[in-house]
């Protein structure tokens, strides 16, 4: 089967401040467009459903498990592999593509499209409000007008999708334990991390004024192996990263001091990752979009990964999810989806291993889903995956499961392994105090 793609063209606009839609627009949001701006219809050939508000908790769950899978009853429709993909690769990112071309065991389990994604209605109320005043201000490096929701619904310009990613709602805070995989030579080692978020762009009643150019707080404790046991990790995330630096400090418990890390941005490299991941691919992108130029290509429909409940679930040994050269194809779950085609070129002057980004994200959600990472060469040298669900206890849509893999080498990494943990808590008691330089001392001891 094999399907024509459409693309529609974008208008980009380039000042200090762009434009907000008029309310005529706006009023789109809720009608034929969804709350936080996809479009409600399902496609013409039915494969993909209309918008209807997302999924619920299926009967059975309770908040403090591991979300029960709301489709499990699904049938698998086919798969992609090696010996059919020519059929299917103007459906998949080039990563992808070229992900199966060199894994030739690796396939694609693909399932009906299940629009799951949803939001709490005060996201919605905000992201209407938003959409008539919201702005990009400091030559697209920060924003006004807005201090909860997707800011910019029903985006103009490249780095408007780029900011709805980095602004989407994941919650107020959450704190919860996974692990880490760095995967060298098809031998996996795992990092288990006590980890904390405290969000503040998107906390219930904040304005703009309480905003104070803050996007969230982040710490992590290492937890095993005992080598590195007690080591820990606090950023404080400025919204306008280029006005104000992120701030880091990460305690050792060999020399049992607190220090306060250069950078932690950009290009440098996540530490315990064996330089496998830079800083900015958390979360698929996140930080300052200063060093690229943004590009909207327009909206394209892709098998895409979605609803990975199944990876999710309970008790699953990491050794059976992590395997040798790729993640466990039998555990994942890819439908079909419009995705917005965003491309980000490095800027001159600037220095990345990737020199060029092309981003697929969710029309649903605004969560990345699968990014294509190429070199300054051109060449096709990585693919970033995220495999999402939606928390419906909160409810908010985003990754479970985070993979980047190194084409060249066959190395890999991956992020958010917790099927052996207590689930999260989005109701942990945190303040902002919890982010301090002391309170990294203390959670480390």
């Amino acid at each position: 089967m094999r399907r024509m793609i459409a693309f529609i063209a974008v208008m980009a606009f380039a000042s200090a401040a762009y434009a907000k839609v008029e309310p005529d627009e706006a009023l789109r949001l809720g009608r034929d467009l969804t709350p936080l701006g996809a479009e409600q219809a399902g496609n013409a050939e039915g494969t993909i459903p209309a918008w209807t508000g997302g999924t619920s908790a299926p009967a059975g769950y309770h908040p403090g498990m591991h979300h029960l899978d709301p489709f499990a009853a699904d049938a698998e429709l086919f798969r992609v592999d090696i010996t059919n993909l020519s059929q299917y690769q103007d459906q998949l990112p080039a990563g992808l593509v070229e992900l199966l071309k060199r894994q030739p065991e690796y396939y694609l389990r693909v399932f009906p499209s299940r629009r799951s994604a949803s939001a709490p209605e005060r996201i919605y109320r905000a992201t209407r409000a938003n959409a008539t005043r919201a702005e990009l201000i400091a030559n697209g490096n920060g924003i006004r007008g807005a201090a909860t929701g997707i800011p910019f619904p029903i985006p103009q310009e490249g780095m408007e999708v780029i900011w709805n990613h980095i602004l989407h709602y994941k919650g107020e805070q959450n704190r919860f334990i996974n692990s880490q995989a760095v995967v060298i030579n098809g031998k996996a080692n795992l990092i288990t991390r006590d980890r904390s978020i405290y969000y503040v762009y998107n906390r219930d009643g904040m304005t703009t004024e309480q905003l104070d150019n803050t996007l969230l707080y982040y710490k992590y404790v290492v937890t095993a192996p005992a080598k590195l046991a007690g080591t820990a990790l606090v950023v404080q995330d400025p919204l306008d990263q280029v006005l104000t630096t992120r701030r880091a400090w990460r305690y050792s418990p060999d020399s049992r001091r607190v220090r306060r890390l250069p950078v932690l941005a950009y290009d440098s490299i996540q530490p315990d990752t064996s330089d496998l991941a830079t800083a900015d691919v958390v979360d698929s992108f996140n930080g300052a979009p200063d060093r690229y130029e943004w590009n909207l290509v327009g909206k394209q429909q892709l098998l895409v990964p979605y609803n990975s409940y199944a990876v999710h679930q309970q008790g699953i040994p990491y050794d059976q999810i992590v395997l040798p050269n790729t993640l466990n194809p039998a555990l994942l779950r890819y439908e079909l989806h419009r995705v917005w085609v965003l491309d980000a070129t490095l800027r001159t002057g600037y220095h990345h291993p990737y020199a060029a980004r092309r981003f697929y994200i969710d029309e649903d959600s605004w969560q990345i889903l699968a990014v294509d990472l190429r070199n300054s060469a051109g060449e096709l040298i990585g693919l970033q995956e995220s495999h999402p669900i939606n928390y419906y206890d909160v409810p908010m849509f985003s990754s479970t499961l985070e993979t980047l893999y190194h084409l060249q080498d066959g190395n890999y990494f991956v992020d958010g392994l917790d099927n052996n943990e207590p689930m999260y808590d989005f109701n942990a008691p945190l303040t902002p105090r919890d982010f301090s330089p002391q309170a990294l001392r203390r959670a480390g001891n």
